[in-house]
């Protein structure tokens, strides 16, 4: 069994979006994607904060003996609501790989303090 390449798997839904998108001759008649790009951030953020909270719900489920595989479907749902706004900004998935190869080996502690001296260091210029 072979395992798909997941870069390459959100490559091609990225390019799916990029194709939705108003300016591209999506029809938002036609597809969600272009849809929600054409009512614009409110739509597809309120979309994310609902999938979120899902997802933190189908975890919390799966805490009890829940079903993992609603959590699954839930963090997709999720990650495709996140790659609309990607797309509506000008990012892709390549964007946040980068970002997450740039963190690795870096401990989430020192990353996480390291922010706040940049911000205290920020907001005192």
């Amino acid at each position: 069994m072979t395992t798909p390449n997941s870069s390459d798997s959100l490559a091609r839904l990225a390019a799916v979006m990029e194709s939705r998108k108003p300016r591209n001759g999506g029809d938002p008649n036609a597809s969600y994607v272009a849809r929600l790009l054409a009512k614009g951030p409110d739509a597809f953020l309120k979309k994310i904060g609902e999938e979120a909270t899902e997802m933190v719900m189908a975890a919390k489920d799966v805490d009890h003996g829940g079903d993992k595989a609603k959590l699954v479907g839930e963090v997709a749902d999720l990650w495709f609501h996140c790659m609309v706004a990607l797309a509506h900004y000008e990012l892709s998935p390549a964007d946040v790989l980068a970002e997450l190869e740039r963190r690795e080996g870096t401990s989430g502690i020192e990353e996480k303090a390291m922010r706040k001296v940049l911000a205290r260091e920020q907001g005192a210029e």
